[in-house]
C-alpha cells in the first residue's frame, strides 16, 4: 500500500473566466475546452503532480479549483 497522499480535484466551471493560469502552471492536469474554460485531464492526483495541481488551483483568480485529500 502506498503512503503517498491522493487528492480529488473539483472545479466550478460556472465561475471560470478562462484565464488559463492553471493550465500554464500544471498542463498535465488542467486544460481549456473550445470555449476557453478549464477542464480536467485527471480527476485524481498524487505526489509531485498534486503539488503542481495545487499551485495551479492557488493561482486561479476566481478560486474555482479545489483539491480534497481522499483515502
Amino acid at each position: 500500500m502506498s503512503s503517498e497522499k491522493k487528492y480529488r480535484i473539483e472545479i466550478d466551471r460556472s465561475l471560470c473566466c478562462g484565464y488559463g493560469v492553471c493550465k500554464e502552471i500544471c498542463p498535465s492536469v488542467y486544460d481549456l475546452d473550445e470555449g476557453g474554460l478549464v477542464v480536467l485531464k485527471s480527476e485524481t492526483v498524487t505526489g509531485d503532480q498534486a503539488v503542481s495541481a495545487q499551485e495551479g488551483a492557488d493561482a486561479c483568480p476566481q478560486a474555482v479549483i479545489t483539491l480534497t485529500e481522499i483515502d
